[in-house]
Order: structure tokens, then C-alpha cells, then sequence
């Protein structure tokens, strides 16, 4: 990653603590019992990190506990997820001790997630200082929507060594030539599985493509529709 001046770095703390989860065995325990897995694979992820993007600033995301306003939104919102163990949220508290020793600043608020802080925080940073690049830490691809030429996303491709980064040329790549800021609609048509949101009836991944190439937004679609009947794609 090329060298710049400011270079402020976002990570999602719970992306990086459900990865590290998965990746490194639950056998991994303190002297105490407490088993440390997670933890251990985040600081391995924040350690990497930093070694690579050596940032000038650092702030961290989590996850609010309880019900989000998106769960007042959609009731089906993530439903069909499995409830994680109490040994992986017991380890948050110890992920934010570290983070505490190392004065590094951690936020969570209730009813949002940390992908809006995430948000929040990049819009703030570009208000700010629009030459300070922002690099977002994570293992959760809806970030990408933030995407810009100040803002790129450093994610996990394997397990807690292997990354890549996103760009902007690399989201187009990644999603058939659709910019960042056309990937919500995208997601709007197509829907997004992992976290159990539909999408419009008939449209699978393919077609949202097609139409978002075609038309570049919902609101440009819906527009070609009340006007002809009809959504040319050819």
C-alpha cells in the first residue's frame, strides 16, 4: 500500500472478532479457562494491519448489543443466523482492554451496528481532511459502498493472514463494472442473503447488473418504467 501523509484506519471490530472465530481453534484458552480465540486472532489482524497500512489514526466499531433499527425496519432481519456462543461476546471485553492499553478509541451505540459507525466516521473524515485516505479493516463486504479515491476497503480474503484491498477499479472488477455508489441499489434489486433481506422477485445477481449497467440507479429504472411500461436491457 503506497505511503501518504494521513492515513486513517477504521476497523469493524466485530467482523474481524467473528473471523478470527472461525479461523483459529476454540481449544485456545487462558490459564483461567477463558477461552481467548477470538481475541487472539483480532490483535493478529490488528497487528498485520497496522505493519501494512501504517496509519497516522485508528479508531474501532462495534456491534450495539441488543436489537438494531433495522430490526424494527424488516422483523426477518438476519433471523436466520445462528446465535453465536456466549464464549465469543465474552471476549469483546478483553478485545477492548487491549484496545484501551494501546489508546486506541473504540465506539458502539445503541440500535446501530458498527457498519454505520463505520459510515459516520468516513463521512466525518472526508468533511474534515479530504486528502486523509481512509482504510476500513473488515471481513464484511457492504463496505464497499463507501468505496472512493480517498476511501478503500482492507479485507480478509482467507482465514487472518490472507487480504486483499478494494478500490475503486477493484469493486468494478469484483461486481461487473458497477461503481461503489450503485452498489446499494444492487443490493436493493438482487437482495443480500447474509443478512436474510429479499430481493425483487425474478432478479438474481446477473440481471441487477444488467439493470444497474443499463439505467444506473432504481430511481433512473422505475423512471424508464412509468414512462415506457417496459426495462430495456439489450
Amino acid at each position: 500500500m503506497s505511503q501518504t501523509s494521513e492515513k486513517f484506519m477504521i476497523i469493524d471490530g466485530n467482523a474481524l472478532l467473528h473471523r478470527a472465530w472461525h479461523a483459529i481453534p476454540q481449544t485456545m484458552k487462558a490459564p483461567n479457562g477463558v477461552v481467548t480465540n477470538a481475541a487472539y486472532g483480532f490483535m493478529m489482524i490488528f497487528l498485520k494491519a497496522i505493519r501494512e497500512i501504517k496509519p497516522s489514526a485508528i479508531a474501532v466499531c462495534f456491534d450495539s448489543k441488543g436489537k438494531t433499527f433495522r430490526d424494527k425496519l424488516y422483523k426477518e432481519y438476519k433471523a436466520h443466523r445462528e446465535k453465536k456462543p456466549r464464549e465469543l461476546y465474552d471476549q469483546i471485553p478483553i478485545i477492548q482492554e487491549l484496545l484501551d492499553a494501546f489508546n486506541i478509541p473504540y465506539f458502539q451505540k445503541t440500535g446501530v451496528e458498527a457498519d454505520d459507525l463505520i459510515g459516520t466516521l468516513v463521512k466525518e473524515s472526508r468533511v474534515k481532511n479530504k486528502e486523509t485516505k481512509n482504510i476500513i479493516v473488515t471481513g464484511d463486504m457492504d463496505t464497499l459502498q463507501l468505496v472512493d479515491s480517498a476511501t478503500s476497503v482492507y479485507t480478509l480474503k482467507k482465514g487472518v493472514t490472507k487480504t486483499v484491498v478494494y478500490g475503486p477499479k477493484e469493486v468494478r472488477e469484483r461486481y461487473g463494472g458497477l461503481f461503489p455508489e450503485q452498489l446499494v441499489d444492487f443490493k436493493a434489486l438482487r437482495g443480500d442473503p447474509s443478512d436474510n433481506i429479499p430481493g425483487a422477485r425474478g432478479i438474481g445477481e446477473k440481471t441487477a447488473i444488467d439493470l444497474m449497467r443499463a439505467f444506473g440507479s432504481i430511481d433512473a429504472l422505475y423512471k424508464q418504467l412509468d414512462q415506457t411500461g417496459e426495462a430495456d436491457i439489450l
